[in-house]
């Protein structure tokens, strides 16, 4: 059996509820040669039981029963990863059918490129549409302010798998349970050395259901300080500077927006149009759907 082009990268950590419609997102796929790797971190639920439930051969579930922490979990997908991209998906996010095939078919196109993303729409609970984030579709749109973050939303990434293998996840903790902004985090240590790219196209469902001010300002810190020591350490002392300025600021932001409820300090997000909102309902109805009535449905959400 030869080996799939595409490794899929799923860590998963007490997802019993959202698991089954992510997992369906993904087999749904336009493009099939790809291997999904469900990566356990030490789940006290359900979590494992639902990603055994499906039989489809190009899952691969692993689980060691210890609680390791996210950046622990993709290095260890990397490593047993097979296919020439690489690409990232969270437990409560829905990827839109012809996500994958979009993104090869760039990547394909785009030798220069390392690592891509695409749009995202926000949803809560429901599949209620809350809006559209954002996009920046070019490396130096990207890259343009380093010490204030890259909008890059990491469960769109697919990339040559190379390049992750180069520069791999680094943990801001010591504490799995506190491993958080690894995403960032390594945009920033190789922003100077690699290209990136989106596409400015809506090709995936993130789930958000609430926003939590103690998590936000975890992530915020964390960020802060290591693109601080980072910056000192390559001897960027502007960045390190701008970079404490502007997650300070955030953090003052975060507090006024989620405990006060004083808005517009936070990206605004742009209104779906009609057809988006259609396309999603759709979307939406099939990774909810009993598995027989998903591959009817997925014809009808394929984009061109």
């Amino acid at each position: 059996m030869s080996s799939p082009l595409v490794s899929i990268a799923m860590p998963v950590y007490n997802a019993e509820k959202t698991l089954a419609a992510a997992v369906r997102s993904i087999l749904y796929q336009t493009y099939t040669n790809f291997e999904l790797i469900v990566i356990d971190d030490g789940s006290t639920d359900n979590t494992l039981s639902i990603a055994r439930s499906f039989k489809d051969p190009r899952i691969k579930i692993i689980s060691d029963g210890n609680n390791s922490g996210l950046s622990a979990r993709l290095n260890q997908a990397l490593d047993t990863c097979g296919g020439e991209y690489f690409a990232r998906m969270d437990s409560d996010d829905v990827s839109f059918p012809e996500r994958i095939e979009k993104q090869v078919r760039f990547l394909n196109e785009h030798e220069e490129v390392d690592l891509m993303g695409a749009g995202i729409l926000i949803y809560q609970e429901n599949g209620n549409l809350k809006g559209i984030v954002p996009i920046l579709e070019t490396h130096e749109e990207i890259c343009r302010s380093p010490w204030g973050g890259f909008y890059m939303a990491h469960p769109t990434w697919m990339g040559r798998t190379g390049w992750f293998l180069k520069y791999r996840y680094r943990s801001l903790s010591k504490k799995a349970s506190s491993d958080k902004a690894q995403d960032q985090f390594l945009l920033f240590r190789t922003h100077r050395t690699s290209r990136f790219a989106c596409i400015n196209e809506v090709l995936l469902g993130y789930r958000e259901d609430g926003r939590s001010l103690k998590k936000s300002l975890k992530v915020r810190y964390l960020l802060c300080r290591g693109v601080a020591f980072e910056s000192i350490r390559r001897g960027w002392f502007y960045t390190a500077l701008m970079s404490v300025i502007n997650q300070s600021l955030k953090m003052l932001g975060d507090i006024l927006s989620i405990k006060f409820g004083i808005m517009g300090l936070r990206n605004s997000l742009l209104t779906a149009d009609s057809l988006l909102v259609k396309r999603w309902d759709e979307i939406w109805g099939m990774v909810n759907s009993p598995e027989g009535s998903m591959k009817n449905s997925s014809q009808n959400v394929r984009g061109n």
